[in-house]
């Protein structure tokens, strides 16, 4: 009890900078909250998807969310199965990530709904989960698991830590070993339910499982490395380069795969051309003249392959600047090509042979701010909760 209040008790601790930080969080978060009061009392009616476009901006984050979270498996590998030490000190902190993103991922599918009550019918025992057929359900059941493992392996290090004892490895094994096949599984079935709609021929092909691990394994990781610097930045916990570099590594080689897993389907879609590629037209040349999402296709592709050629030279992956930019590139342009670029154009042209072009409102946007803030007020507050201890046992373990 003394440790968990001492662990609260510090996250009310801080500079200004801190405070000013954390009341913009929460004012964008109030702001969101109130939109999506209206959204709950009005119904989806108020955002831009219709019958023809049913899912948008919500589960575009969505699914970027899930590759983020499955990304702490990059860390967990190294460090707790070949004890890498460099990542080893910081993994706790990619199960926090792992943690906050599965949380956001969740709270992304609530809003996407309209009416959060209609969750239940998902819920073992209380709704109907249609297993083994539903996809749906099993993604359900693989995020949950996946959030579960991750938090227990959060609360045992942190207990181990707050006691000045290390953790014992016979206890976390299982639970690591557990936590690599979900983390895979997550975005793989996440990838199934899109691939397993026969009327979308854009998702019913079998490379979009893979094409979401690497692009999950890379944008995640370049994230972390942006968050690691800004925690080695803002405290005096220590986080080695050799680690980040590492990181960089699996950053490129995940990169790689991505860019040749999107030029085979772009192969495919437009080598053969039939009917079946006319959402692959329409998002990289438009249909009918109907180019919403052209623009935004190719700035990804540009953005990805930048960071990819940056990623590939020693001299400027090695060199913060640089890495910070090509991490950057490479985060907002698999931010675009898996989200509204997947997304949206999977359902263009409709069943008719109809286009309705869709783009974000500003009430979605507002309500995915909200939702993004909250996510970061989340890793804050785990963080600070859990600093005192981990810098305790950093200390001491050096």
């Amino acid at each position: 009890m003394i440790h968990f209040i001492k662990g609260i008790k510090h996250i009310f601790e801080g500079h200004t900078r801190y405070y000013i930080t954390m009341a913009v969080l929460f004012g964008i978060l109030a702001v969101a909250a109130l939109t999506y009061a209206n959204q709950y009392s009005k119904g989806l009616i108020l955002t831009a998807m219709r019958d023809q476009v049913s899912w948008g901006f919500y589960i575009a984050n969505f699914t970027f969310l899930v590759g983020v979270a499955a990304a702490a498996v990059i860390l967990v590998i190294p460090a707790y199965i070949y004890s890498f030490k460099p990542i080893k000190e910081i993994v706790l902190f990619g199960e926090m990530m792992a943690v906050v993103a599965v949380s956001m991922c969740i709270l992304f599918v609530a809003v996407d709904i309209g009416q959060p009550l209609r969750a239940w019918h998902t819920l073992p025992v209380i709704g109907k989960m249609n297993l083994p057929g539903s996809m749906m359900a099993w993604d359900v059941l693989v995020l949950n698991g996946y959030l579960a493992i991750n938090l227990l392996a959060l609360v045992y290090v942190l207990y181990q830590y707050a006691h000045n004892r290390d953790y014992n490895m016979k206890i976390l094994w299982p639970i690591v070993l557990i936590s690599i096949p979900f983390a895979i599984s997550i975005h793989t079935v996440t990838a199934f339910l899109y691939a397993s709609i026969k009327a979308r021929p854009m998702w019913n092909i079998a490379v979009v499982a893979p094409r979401f691990i690497a692009s999950a394994f890379c944008s995640g990781p370049a994230l972390m490395i942006l968050v690691f610097q800004l925690i080695r930045k803002n405290t005096d916990i220590k986080i080695e380069d050799k680690a980040l570099f590492k990181i960089a590594d699996v950053v490129t080689y995940a990169l790689a795969i991505n860019i040749f897993l999107l030029l085979t389907e772009i192969f495919t879609d437009f080598y053969s051309n039939t009917v079946h590629g006319a959402s692959m037209h329409y998002l990289f040349f438009g249909l009918d003249g109907k180019t919403n999402l052209v623009p935004w296709i190719w700035t990804a592709v540009a953005m990805n392959t930048v960071a990819f050629v940056m990623l590939l030279f020693p001299s400027l992956k090695n060199r913060f600047l640089t890495l910070n930019i090509a991490c950057a590139l490479l985060i907002v342009g698999v931010y675009i090509e898996k989200g509204l670029g997947l997304v949206v154009p999977g359902f263009i042209p409709d069943a008719l042979g109809d286009i309705y072009e869709y783009s974000p409102n500003i009430n979605e946007i507002v309500i995915a701010s909200g939702v993004w803030a909250l996510g970061a007020i989340m890793f804050i507050l785990l963080f600070k909760f859990a600093y005192p201890w981990f810098k305790k046992h950093q200390q001491a373990d050096h």
